[in-house]
């Protein structure tokens, strides 16, 4: 349709939508293309149901005990919607804490036992509109210590808490508000101490199952859920004390499985409930069709303790020796966190089942997979890149985001450049060398707020903080095979533009692709090197990205065999993001990347000749033309006098008075700049 009317408007001057949701307006004619970018973005205005995401309904959030009353703010609409918080401290051993709703402020219940509900008043004190708030009581918030709350909001196809009063009838059916059969139900008694938390879970059906208290194996025993499975609308119980004992009051939390009903189209999936067979060695894949931010596993043939992994703790991807170290707390048991080895790994489209911890080496398990979000597509800059300095406590580079991706390096004097993201857990890339990634325990990511152990507060030493987030930026671990035309998933959400490579465990180049340059090339990011076209088709095998999916060919720059690897890709986002290129004019020029307050960080490389990768950026400066940059490939020191890129609302401007190299007349460059 938009080439029907060119700009892509068909009113000259539409309205900004005025958001959100049915609650907007949106002024004037669109195209469909502008239509579905805002409805992406969560702004444009719709009639009737909306879709929900992830992140409106599921929050992993940390937070550090004080020993005074705090409101935890994780987004998640408690008390409008309704859902369960489940709190336990990291630090030290205690109890699993699980608060719901349902039953109201103060009352909770332990997930490591089998006592009844109980109740305190300097717990969980309100569910909010945005979050929950606690009291000063040890369990929740001892200070010091280090604590996660999982926050599980209802929503159709997503989660739903009911109670009821057991009437001791077998084949008595329980009515719920799931609105899609249950993957997997929970059920505590509230009432009577001594009764295990029965687990129904689709892939042992109603003729067993687990408790959550306990390793035990599947009981199969028609006690539970008299033989019979869950339907959209109900779930049928027996007369056993775990489940529907007359008189006893229950509590029952129900998770859905691949209903669909999220995202754009109301049509993605965001909880899956199924089940695996590990052989303690493999690295096949579980394929969900996402990429999880949380899992929680169990053995079903066999004893074995429960676990719950997350990314925000840390749920790395597999290093260079095949491993994956990964944070385990277990809901049977009121240890600590404890870490890993080969421990679940995220992929693009599920989850690794690489296993050496001991109670995942071989059997039968079953698991709860939540997707990763966000799903929303981000309208502001700030909402994915944060620019600081080391602070003097940690997390040492401070956001207002969870951080995926981080550069890091020290200005003022020579200094390496780093790279880190949270797949590759407490390791470092260097973009000025072509070397193997190397380990560095104070690379931490298991804050909400930023990143790194600090060792001290350094207004030199920056940090580039980036989120991960549809058709902006994804991160992409993967493990080459050495074949040509070998594709791996991305879940960018459009096609890349921009694509940087690195072989983890080799000294292999840094390969960096770009939409401007094509298929049939390759820049080096450590190198000044003008674009290789003789052996760049190679690295791509000559097809460019979808929207989906990237190609890689046999070099072992991109797709080593067995070698592990990690991709980043960026994208062109309205008002957010611009990947490009421009002709230089050997005066001033002007790059119009269509943002409105202009552009915040800026990487320009040359590309038909010899050039450095240059930095820049509005902390330190882009204001007046002798601001600095640095290299990405280079660990020389900021240069304060030359810099030659000023911000302006729309981009970027270009002066060669100064700084002739950044546009030569007739030189060919590319950048990504974000606003």
């Amino acid at each position: 349709m938009s080439k029907r009317y060119p700009g892509g408007i068909i009113t000259k001057n539409p309205a900004t939508p005025t958001g959100p949701y049915e609650n907007g307006t949106a002024p004037g004619i669109w195209t469909l293309e502008q239509q579905m970018q805002f409805k992406q973005q969560g702004v444009w205005p719709l009639a009737g149901n909306v879709a929900p995401y992830i992140e409106d309904v599921f929050s992993t959030y940390l937070y550090t005990g004080t020993g005074a009353a705090q409101t935890i703010t994780n987004g998640i609409d408690l008390s409008g919607k309704g859902g369960l918080v489940w709190i336990k401290n990291r630090t030290q051993a205690s109890d699993n804490l699980v608060f719901d709703t349902a039953r109201g402020i103060y009352k909770r219940l332990i997930t490591n036992g089998t006592s009844a509900e109980a109740s305190n008043t300097e717990m969980l004190t309100a569910f909010n509109s945005n979050g929950f708030s606690i009291g000063d009581n040890g369990g929740v918030n001892n200070s010091p210590d280090n604590f996660v709350s999982w926050t599980f909001r209802e929503q159709p196809k997503f989660f739903d808490v009911v109670t009821y009063t057991g009437d001791g009838t077998a084949g008595r059916t329980v009515a719920h508000n799931l609105g899609s059969v249950p993957g997997c139900i929970i059920v505590k008694s509230t009432s009577n101490a001594g009764t295990n938390w029965a687990v129904y879970h689709r892939s042992i059906g109603g003729t067993g199952a687990l408790f959550l208290n306990s390793t035990l194996a599947t009981q199969v025993d028609n006690d539970f859920w008299n033989d019979v499975n869950p339907t959209s609308t109900v779930f049928t119980v027996r007369a056993s004390s775990a489940t529907n004992a007359t008189g006893y009051t229950y509590v029952a939390y129900l998770f859905a499985h691949d209903a669909g009903g999220f995202g754009l189209t109301g049509t993605d999936n965001v909880i899956s409930c199924g089940s695996y067979t590990g052989d303690g060695s493999s690295f096949t894949p579980i394929t969900l069709g996402y990429e999880p931010q949380w899992l929680m596993v169990k053995r079903s043939d066999g004893v074995g303790n429960w676990a719950i992994f997350d990314t925000t703790r840390g749920m790395p991807t597999f290093d260079s020796t095949g491993a994956a170290y990964g944070q385990i707390l277990r809901p049977n048991l009121a240890l600590q966190e404890t870490t890993g080895n080969a421990t679940p790994y995220p992929v693009s489209t599920g989850f690794g089942q690489h296993y050496a911890d001991g109670d995942f080496t071989t059997g039968n398990f079953i698991y709860i997979a939540i997707r990763r979000g966000p799903m929303k597509v981000p309208t502001v800059g700030t909402s994915v890149l944060n620019i600081t300095t080391s602070a003097g406590t940690s997390p040492a580079y401070v956001s207002s985001f969870p951080v995926d991706f981080a550069y890091r390096r020290q200005v003022t004097g020579t200094s390496d450049n780093y790279f880190h993201t949270r797949l590759q857990g407490a390791k470092t890339l260097y973009p000025n060398y072509n070397v193997a990634e190397n380990d560095d325990s104070n690379v931490t990511w298991d804050y909400q707020n930023g990143m790194f152990t600090s060792t001290g507060a350094n207004a030199n030493q920056y940090g580039w903080l980036m989120r991960r987030a549809p058709s902006f930026m994804d991160v992409v671990c993967y493990r080459g095979n050495g074949t040509s035309g070998a594709t791996q998933t991305h879940n960018l959400g459009v096609t890349p533009e921009l694509m940087i490579f690195k072989a983890r465990a080799s000294s292999d180049a840094w390969i960096v692709y770009t939409a401007p340059t094509g298929n049939a090339g390759a820049l080096y990011l450590s190198s000044t090197a003008a674009l290789e076209t003789a052996g760049g088709p190679g690295y791509f095998n000559n097809t460019t990205p979808t929207s989906t999916q990237f190609t890689v060919g046999n070099y072992t720059s991109t797709n080593p065999s067995g070698g592990t690897m990690v991709a980043y890709l960026f994208a062109t986002l309205a008002g957010v993001s611009k990947v490009g290129s421009y002709t230089g004019n050997g005066t001033t020029q002007t790059i119009d990347c269509g943002f409105t307050g202009g552009a915040r960080f800026v990487i320009i490389k040359r590309t038909d000749a010899s050039g450095g990768w240059y930095v820049y950026d509005t902390v330190r400066g882009m204001t007046v033309l002798t601001d600095p940059y640095v290299f990405l490939n280079s660990n020389a020191v900021q240069v304060a006098t030359l810099g030659s890129v000023t911000t302006v609302s729309t981009g970027f401007a270009l002066n060669s008075t100064i700084l002739a190299a950044i546009n030569e007349s007739g030189g060919n460059y590319i950048f990504l700049a974000i606003a």
